[in-house]
This record gives C-alpha cells, structure tokens and sequence, in this order.
C-alpha cells in the first residue's frame, strides 16, 4: 500500500468556512480518482490519499492535476515512536542517495505534542542518523539538493521527494462561468486559470459552417477536454453562427466586422449564460494583442454582455501565456491549422479605437434577434471529460 500526503496552501486561510472548501476538495478528488480504487483520508490540514502499488501511476497523475493543492509527496507512515522514525528517515535518506542526491536536512512538524523529542530534537537526532547511516549524504542547511521531511500527527510521516502542486482554490468553490472557448491558444488557458481560482466551466464555441471545419469544431472539443482534466468536466456549448456573421458582412462597414461580430458573441454567450443561471463570461482577451482588443473595442464589445465579463489573460504577454499553454497540454492542439470563424472573417483594415456610442448603433441595425435566438434553439451540448483528451483530429 502506498500513501501520499497533501498539504493545503490557501486552504488554510480560510478561517471559518474552511471546511467547507476542504469538503469541495475532497469531492473534486474523489471524482479525479475514479476507478482508482484508492482510499482518501483528512486530518489536521492534511489530506492522504492511499492506494495499491499498482496503481501509483495513476494516482500520481491525478495529484499533478488537482487544483487547491499546494503540494504532494510519496510519504512513508511508521509507528510514532523515535526509533521508527528515525528508521524511516534512514530508509528515505538511501532512497535519495540512490537517486544521486548529495546534500540534504531534516524538517519536522510536531502537531502531536505528546511526541517525546520537540521539532529541533526530531531534526538532530534524524540528521545524526542519516549522516551515520547514509555517509554520501552531506547536511546543507542552506541550500540542499533534498528536504526529508517529518510530521507527527495520529501517525508519524516521513517524506523527501516533493512535488508542486497546482495551488488555487478547488473547482467549484468560486462559481461558474462560461468560457469563449476558441480554436487558439489563449481561451483555453484564460479558462485553466479561472478554473485554478475556483470557478466551476461551462464552455462555448461558436461554429459557422462551411467557412469552419468539422476539424475546427473537433480541436475545439479536444481543448474543452484538456481543460477537464483540471476542471473537471466541462459542458461545451456549440452554436451555429453562419447565418449571423454573413448578416454582419453584408450590412456592416467592413471596418467594424470584427467588432460586431464579437458583440454578437458576447450577446449569445450573456443569453446562453442567463439561462444556465451561469454567473459571469470569460474570454481569452490581453489588451491590445489584436484589433479588437484595444480598450476602446474591448468596451465596445462587452456592452451586449450584460453579465460580468472575466479576462484573466488581460495583462499577460502572448510568450507568458504560451508558456502556461504548453505546462496545462493545450499548445499543441491550440496551433493546429484549422481557424476559427473569427480568423476566417477579419478585415483587412480593422478599426482600432471604436466608439461605442457608434458600435451601439451599428449593432443595432443588424437586427440580429432572431437570428441569435435561432443560433441558440440550435445549440449542440456535449459533455467533455478527462478521458477525450486524447481524441484525434
């Protein structure tokens, strides 16, 4: 049997409704590890997750993901006495060594008070037995290569090899938005670092076929998919917008189409969003990365929202976000070659700084109420999970 140990980060700040983030943790958890048939256990700011050798692989590709962690490690539980302990510590200490580690110290945390040595005795008497037992390991206190790592709480854990965890807040604990989730590389990682705040995703794409492909649609399923693996499972709206962008090319000034059109979507998604008692939008939007992202466009474009409207990306630069889009698995999918109806319909000299008074009035004469409530009759709802990430394309 194998035992990681979780340690909470923000969590903890939580005063009185910690639980219940703690509860939300463990739900979202439970859920990742399904058919795992591993064991979850919490006490005292920690959660321990155990399972069968077999399936260590498994587990630990789930804590890599879970968001509202701040780290994880393998631990090695014994008896809560000093000579088990020290034994483990030794154990941990060959492991390291074997792993080519060269410098190491001893931590401890004493939550059991009863525990015969204090932090500082655990960490001395440790260190002398590591040091006696394990002579190419070397004590750094400074800058070691390893930490092993010691608590004793309702049984005593010793740990070296830590991992990062993904730190926020647990999915689900923060509400629910709707993400315009494009074919690119930004939507999806605006989504990822609203959901590793807390937000529970819903996402929607908006489809214009035959200008977009059926390809198209299928990477943008693969990306809500890939997003699920961190966010737990993600509805994907899709909305047919044929109908409404022609509409936009034939009566608009070709100037402003990219503008409308992107009001349009935000008047879609606000409605879409309304009716699935969906709190706020999320957009993949970094001011001024491209025309329709200027401030003045931007609160152009917002105005038929209606609904708070979330932009995570809003001041991060494209070599940032591509460099989360490549750690979360997204990149590769996000740059394959088939564009998205807004790519497909952009003007060759895109207005810059619009007014909104004139956005308004220009949105206006479209007339697209029909339209759109015909675009979202028409919705197709697919469920995307974990276990579509690896679909082809």
């Amino acid at each position: 049997m194998t035992t990681y140990l979780l340690k909470l980060g923000e969590l903890t700040l939580k005063g009185g409704n910690r639980q219940e983030f703690e509860q939300i943790l463990k739900r979202n958890l439970t859920t990742m590890l399904k058919g795992s048939r591993a064991v979850i256990n919490c006490t005292q700011g920690r959660f321990f997750v155990h399972c069968e050798t077999d399936r260590e692989r498994q587990v630990e590709a789930v804590l890599d993901r879970l968001i509202g962690i701040a780290g994880w490690a393998k631990t090695r539980p014994c008896d809560k006495t000093v000579e088990a302990v020290l034994e483990a510590c030794v154990a941990e200490a060959r492991a390291l060594a074997a792993a080519g580690i060269r410098t190491f110290k001893i931590e401890a945390r004493r939550a059991d008070k009863s525990f015969p040595l204090d932090s500082y005795g655990i960490m001395r008497a440790a260190g002398d037995a590591v040091c006696e037992a394990v002579p190419e390991l070397q004590v750094d206190v400074q800058h070691p290569q390893q930490i092993i790592s010691v608590e004793i709480r309702e049984r005593a854990y010793v740990y070296g090899l830590s991992h990062r965890g993904r730190r926020g807040l647990p999915v689900g604990s923060a509400g629910r938005g709707l993400l315009l989730l494009s074919g690119g590389i930004d939507s999806p990682v605006a989504g990822y670092l609203m959901a590793n705040r807390g937000m529970r995703l819903e996402a929607i794409y908006f489809h214009a076929y035959p200008y977009t492909s059926e390809e198209a649609q299928k990477k943008v399923h693969k990306l809500a998919s890939i997003i699920s693996q961190y966010a737990l499972p993600v509805r994907l709206h899709t909305i047919p917008f044929t109908q409404i962008q022609v509409r936009i090319k034939q009566r608009s000034p070709e100037q402003w189409s990219t503008v409308l059109l992107r009001m349009a979507m935000m008047d879609a998604a606000g409605r879409l969003a309304r009716r699935n008692r969906i709190h706020c939008l999320v957009t993949g939007e970094s001011l001024s990365q491209v025309a329709s992202q200027t401030v003045e466009n931007i609160q152009c474009t917002e105005s038929t929202a209606r609904l708070p409207v979330f932009r995570p990306l809003i001041g991060t630069d494209k070599e940032e976000t591509i460099r989360i889009a490549r750690e979360i698995g997204t990149y590769e999918t996000s740059i394959l070659p088939y564009e998205d109806c807004c790519v497909l319909f952009s003007p060759a000299h895109p207005i810059l700084h619009g007014h909104i008074d004139e956005a308004k009035a220009l949105y206006e004469s479209l007339e697209l109420e029909d339209l759109l409530e015909e675009a979202l009759r028409n919705e197709k709802i697919e469920k995307c999970t974990s276990e579509d990430a690896d679909l082809t394309i």
